[in-house]
């Protein structure tokens, strides 16, 4: 298909996310034979992209890539986009490519898909679709221009195991220009729980529980049993209950897990906007005409503080 595709892999800790292995697999399958490559930013290694589909692997290295910052960021994709000759551009819609996008966008006069959630081939090129208006309508979007940029949510496409293969790993000089911002420091996340853009599975809890107790006592501990990440509403991000950084919706982090519960959450349009791809949505509000019922896959009308321990209880026993 067209010039082959061209999958932009992140990475964390000397560790590619899994996003890397979803879009491959992805990219792999559209291409139907096609070349397909990577670009790695700020990491020297190919790593095992190649057992996972990629022949071709763009590494792109230097003080001004250590970190993020836009102006290295397109410099870095514009050179892989011409290196490969890439007619498909897959990236994760992490922070960095919600910003970084838009202006390669601009600046190789590129059509641009972004929180994609969909792909598929059709008429010789690829079709996506995507949510808008809080995930209350989905467009269907093909792009004409010669080269075309799609960012996808996490969790959209399963990745698929290794098959032993290699790439070939080519090292691109890139000039990044005049940088206009500077890192001074940086302060990696504590624990080891997955990132809620990435999770599979996601606990959120709203202003119902109350306290940052009450949010400690039950909705941490039914992440925990469940394997999951604990997320949050922006009320009880607001009331101080959990840091920003767990806050799902229009102003925090876009998710889209295999599991999504909801306690004591409303379901107001910001939250939403957040979390309505995801694919299974419990909801536990003892408000049975709770807008969150409404985009819910299952509902439990209840009190929270008396179900929440008994799921709780009843998840340790048959995961023990």
């Amino acid at each position: 298909m067209g010039n082959g595709f061209l999958v932009v892999a992140e990475h964390d800790g000397g560790h590619f996310k899994k996003t890397a292995y979803e879009l491959l697999a992805k990219a792999v399958e559209l291409a139907a034979g096609a070349p397909v490559s990577a670009v790695v930013i700020g990491g020297d290694g190919a790593g095992d992209l190649g057992a996972h589909g990629a022949t071709k692997v763009f590494t792109v290295n230097g003080p001004a890539f250590g970190h993020y910052s836009p102006e290295a960021w397109v410099a870095a994709l514009q050179a892989a986009i011409t290196a490969s000759g890439a007619a498909v551009v897959l990236a994760p819609a992490s922070l960095q490519n919600k910003d970084a996008f838009p202006r390669l966008s601009a600046r190789i006069g590129a059509g641009y898909a972004t929180e994609v959630t969909e792909l598929s081939a059709a008429g010789g090129g690829v079709v996506a679709r995507r949510p808008q208006y809080a995930g209350k309508a989905f467009s269907t979007v093909q792009i004409q221009s010669p080269v075309a940029l799609f960012t996808v949510r996490p969790n959209s496409f399963p990745a698929k195991p290794a098959t032993g293969g290699s790439a070939e790993v080519v090292a691109l000089a890139v000039d990044a220009g005049a940088a206009l911002t500077r890192v001074v420091a940086s302060e990696a996340p504590s624990g080891d729980v997955v990132d809620l853009t990435e999770a599979d599975r996601i606990v959120s809890g709203g202003r119902s529980v109350k306290s940052k107790e009450g949010f400690d006592t039950l909705i941490r501990p039914l992440a925990a049993a469940l394997g999951a990440t604990a997320g949050a509403s922006r009320a009880a991000v607001d009331a101080g209950f959990c840091p920003h950084s767990e806050q799902v919706g229009q102003t925090g982090k876009v998710v889209n897990p295999t599991l999504y519960i909801a306690v004591g959450i409303s379901g107001a349009i910001q939250h939403l906007a957040g979390m309505r791809t995801s694919k299974v949505i419990v909801s536990i509000n003892k408000d049975a005409e709770a807008p969150i019922f409404g985009v819910s896959t299952y509902g439990i009308v209840g009190d929270m503080f008396e179900i929440c321990p008994l799921l709780t209880d009843e998840l340790k026993a048959a995961l023990r």
